[in-house]
């Protein structure tokens, strides 16, 4: 009796794990959403489009611009935060590939000009505060091994609304993370955030 109790309280939690685990990849990679049809516009920032792309995974043609600069796969992360530096920030970067989390370079220090995508880079805790504009870039997770990017929509003095393509079948366009200053650096309160990137 004592050994079937200890396993029970061996396998549960573990059992809770992988369930919440399985969830959460089907709830990012395998719902369909029947109020949304892949390429519908859901959501815009300064007339930039966010449409839906259903799965995370799913992938479609490549975008690039009439002179060929490449915005990356229709309706991913990538190609809207692209697209919105290109139309609305007027900004080409030196590398346009690359996954989602490669936009952050882990070689380099806060405040440090990131020479493949030409823009100044920010570490997650930063001596410099977020500004609406910056391109916020997240680790990979269990279920996403690319990472994600995303722009940052809105900053108050003690949170920051991203705007962002592609965060699976049920997600929303805009997800609002607590920012912390403390010791006179600034953190977003998430801990997949690697940091952000600013055009100057």
């Amino acid at each position: 009796m004592i050994r079937k109790a200890k396993l029970k309280k061996i396998l549960f939690p573990l059992l809770s794990i992988v369930i919440l685990i399985i969830g959460g990849y089907a709830y990012k990679n395998l719902g369909i959403n029947p109020l949304h049809k892949i390429g519908e516009p859901v959501d815009s920032l300064n007339h930039v489009i966010v449409y839906y792309n259903g799965r995370v995974g799913n992938v479609t043609e490549r975008n690039t611009t009439a002179d060929g600069y490449n915005l990356g796969l229709n309706y991913q992360c990538v190609e809207f935060v692209k697209r919105y530096y290109y139309k609305h920030l007027h900004h080409k970067m030196p590398n346009s590939y690359g996954n989602a989390k490669d936009f952050f370079n882990r070689k380099l220090t806060d405040v440090t000009f990131n020479k493949e995508r030409g823009l100044m880079q920010y570490t997650n805790t930063s001596g410099s505060k977020p500004k609406v504009n910056d391109l916020i870039v997240f680790d990979a997770s269990v279920w996403n091994s690319y990472g994600h990017v995303a722009i940052i929509a809105r900053v108050t003095e003690t949170a920051v609304e991203i705007i962002q393509q592609n965060p699976g079948p049920f997600g929303n366009s805009r997800e609002t993370y607590a920012l912390d200053y403390s010791g006179g650096k600034w953190t977003i309160e998430n801990a997949r955030v690697l940091g952000w990137l600013r055009k100057e």
